[in-house]
C-alpha cells in the first residue's frame, strides 16, 4: 500500500488529533508546516472582540524554537517588533478607526519565520486590541478529555518530515458493489504552504488517480490530472461532477458503512514529496450529485 514510516504517521497523527474541532477567532491555516521548514504565519482574524465593532491592533508572542525572519508591511498599520523576556513580540496597530478590520470582515495578519527541527505543536499567544475591550487567545490545552477552551492559543502542528502539510477535509467514497470495476472519492485540501497532489493509491484497487469531470458541449469528459496544484491557503474540492480521485480495477465490494484506506502523495514548491494516510467513509451517492466519479 504505501512505504510510508508507521511510527511517523502515529506521531502526525497525534498531532493533528483535534484539527477543526474547536474553531477559535484567532486562528492559523490547518495543515500544519514541516519541520526546518520556512513557514508563512497567516494569523485569520474572525470578528471583533466582544461588544466591538472594530479589531484595530493584534498582539503575538511567537513560541520558542520560532525564529522570526520578516514581516510584511500592511497599509494602514504600524508594525512593531519588541522582546518580553524571552518571547519575540510583533505588534500590528492600525492607524486609523478607517483602516482597523470591521466586526463582519474576516482578514490575515502575515509574518515569516523558520521552523525548529523537532516535530510537535506550537502555540503562538495572541492579544486582539478593539475598539471595546481585547480578547486575549492564550489559553493553551491541559490534555482534559473533550477539553474546550473559550480563548485558545493559535496553534500550529510541526510535521516530520515525510508527512504531508495538507489539511483533508470532508472525505468520503462512493459506495461499490460486487462486479463493479470502479468508484470515485472526494475531500476538501488545503496546503497552508501550497503543494501539489501528485498520486494516489489504496490496497482496494489497481489504479487511483486524480480525475476530472466536465462538460464539452452536451457531453460529460472525464481525462486524468497528473498533478492537483494547491494554492497556499486555499481549499481544493474534490467533489462529485468535478475533480475527483478515481479507484479502478477494484478488488473487493465497497458497502456502505465501511472504510476506504487512501494514501496520497505530494509534493512541496521545492519538490520534496511526502504522503498523507486517510481512512475514508464509504456511503451512497448523494441525491443531487448525478454518476461523477464512478464509472468512465
Amino acid at each position: 500500500m504505501s512505504r510510508f514510516n508507521r511510527p511517523l504517521l502515529a506521531l502526525a497523527l497525534a498531532l493533528l488529533a483535534g484539527t477543526g474541532s474547536a474553531i477559535a477567532h484567532v486562528t492559523l491555516p490547518p495543515g500544519g508546516a514541516t519541520v526546518g521548514t520556512d513557514y508563512e504565519a497567516a494569523f485569520r482574524v474572525g470578528h471583533a472582540c466582544k461588544d466591538a465593532t472594530l479589531t484595530n491592533a493584534l498582539t503575538v508572542r511567537l513560541p520558542q524554537g520560532f525564529a522570526l525572519k520578516d514581516v510584511p508591511a500592511r497599509p494602514g498599520w504600524t508594525i512593531e517588533q519588541t522582546r518580553s523576556g524571552n518571547e519575540a513580540v510583533v505588534r500590528w496597530t492600525a492607524t486609523s478607526a478607517a483602516t482597523a478590520v470591521p466586526a463582519d470582515q474576516k482578514t490575515e495578519f502575515v509574518l515569516r519565520g523558520r521552523l525548529p527541527d523537532k516535530p510537535g505543536p506550537l502555540y503562538f499567544k495572541v492579544l486582539q486590541g478593539c475598539d471595546v475591550g481585547s480578547s486575549d487567545w492564550a489559553q493553551l490545552p491541559t490534555g482534559a478529555a473533550d477539553e474546550k477552551l473559550p480563548l485558545p492559543a493559535a496553534k500550529l502542528d510541526v510535521l516530520p518530515r515525510g508527512v504531508a502539510a495538507v489539511d483533508v477535509r470532508d472525505g468520503w467514497a462512493r459506495m461499490a458493489v460486487a462486479g463493479q470495476s470502479g468508484t470515485g472519492a472526494f475531500m476538501k485540501l488545503q496546503a497552508p504552504s501550497g503543494a501539489r497532489l501528485v498520486g494516489a493509491s489504496t490496497p482496494v484497487a489497481g489504479i487511483a488517480e486524480v480525475h476530472e469531470m466536465s462538460m464539452q458541449g452536451d457531453h460529460m469528459q472525464m481525462r486524468a490530472v497528473a498533478e492537483l496544484a494547491l494554492p497556499a491557503r486555499q481549499t481544493v474540492e474534490l467533489r462529485p461532477g468535478g475533480l475527483h480521485v478515481m479507484l479502478m480495477d477494484l478488488k473487493q465490494p465497497l458497502p456502505v458503512g465501511s472504510t476506504l484506506p487512501l494514501t496520497l502523495r505530494f509534493k512541496d514548491a521545492q519538490g520534496n514529496e511526502s504522503t498523507r494516510e486517510v481512512q475514508l467513509p464509504v456511503r451512497a451517492a448523494p441525491a443531487a450529485a448525478g454518476s461523477g466519479g464512478h464509472q468512465h
